[in-house]
């Protein structure tokens, strides 16, 4: 069965951190922004178009939901609660902070119908969390991970490669240890420049160098094939490219693209070939339809990089999992192992 979210995005104006990539503004007596009005407009709305037959939650983005007074929380979760008793919603997502998360919170979510808790993690590196304001230690992290397994909750992790004093070998580093957590899904968002933000001014004054696009995609492809290589459901690659943040001036600098998954992709099969033809000469390419385009890569950059001597066909025969190289099958595992940093 297919699955929506209903976004709904609640800037938390209380939030005391002062993480440097993030811009939330801070407005005196204010928790947020969305009215209980609004949030079941907003839920009535999808449901008009969203298709009977699917499984829906409502999802709180943008902010830290356990941040709010206890008091909205409840609101906010009474006002979704009567869906899911209705059977219109399947269930509540949210993202929060680790430092967030309570066993007395997670019993409170749990009676309203809570499904899942993405918890913005962005690094498991000390120093990382440091120098971008988090405002707690990895410790932290894997505390309230385990709390929120333990709730029998769904765990959602996000990371945020190159952020200040990150490296390639420190987000992979912080990848493995997301892998001991264990958590259902993630969400890779390499770090971007925002108007507005600490970072920015970092970024002016030259104390902040954001990746560039090809950096950013060579430090995710090892991260990206190990959580797939690991069985963890891999939800977001790059920032959604929505109206808001695609305005002028709103992305100052950084590796924004609104097919960042898709040119993982292709340099994930772009270096497997590429050794292949180093061997080989000839690249005989089958693969299932599904995969063609993300072998020959975004915008067909790997067919041109490899030249006269690749070829590719459609052979439906074959599983998502496996493609076919000069007669030979190869393992979607075979091809990941390829790019993980050992």
């Amino acid at each position: 069965m297919k699955h929506y979210n209903i976004p709904v995005f609640i800037s938390h104006f209380g939030c005391p951190n002062s993480c440097v990539f993030c811009n939330q503004k801070k407005i005196t007596g204010i928790e947020t922004d969305v009215t209980l009005d609004e949030l079941e407009g907003i839920i009535e709305d999808y449901l008009k178009t969203l298709p009977k037959e699917s499984r829906k939650e409502v999802a709180f983005f943008g902010g830290t939901f356990t941040g709010i007074s206890i008091d909205l929380q409840r609101n906010y979760l009474e006002v979704v609660k009567r869906y899911i008793d209705r059977g219109l919603i399947d269930g509540i997502r949210m993202s929060t902070r680790p430092d967030y998360i309570s066993r007395e919170i997670l019993l409170m979510l749990k009676e309203y119908g809570v499904t899942t808790i993405e918890l913005g993690v962005q690094s498991l590196d000390p120093k990382v969390l440091e120098l971008s304001g988090r405002g707690y230690s990895p410790e932290k992290v894997y505390e309230a991970s385990l709390m929120i397994k333990e709730s029998g909750i769904n765990l959602g992790i996000q990371l945020m490669p190159g952020l200040p004093g990150s490296t390639d070998e420190k987000d992979f580093i912080s990848a493995k240890k997301v892998v001991g957590i264990g958590p259902d899904m993630v969400r890779i968002y390499p770090t971007l420049v925002i108007n507005g933000t600490q970072m920015e001014k970092l970024y002016y004054k030259g104390s902040f160098v954001p990746m560039t696009l090809k950096e950013a995609v060579e430090r995710v492809v090892p991260i990206y094939a190990l959580f797939e290589k690991e069985g963890i459901n891999i939800i977001r690659v790059g920032l959604q490219p929505s109206e808001d943040i695609r305005e002028d001036g709103v992305i100052v600098s950084g590796p924004f693209h609104p097919s960042f998954r898709e040119l993982v992709e292709g340099e994930i099969y772009f270096r497997f070939l590429s050794q292949k033809k180093d061997k080989e000469g000839n690249l005989h390419i089958k693969a299932n339809e599904k995969n063609i385009s993300k072998i020959v890569g975004n915008r067909g950059i790997n067919k041109k990089n490899l030249g006269k001597n690749f070829k590719i066909s459609i052979d439906n025969n074959l599983s998502l999992k496996k493609i076919s190289v000069n007669g030979n099958l190869i393992t979607r595992e075979e091809i990941l192992n390829g790019v993980i940093i050992r």
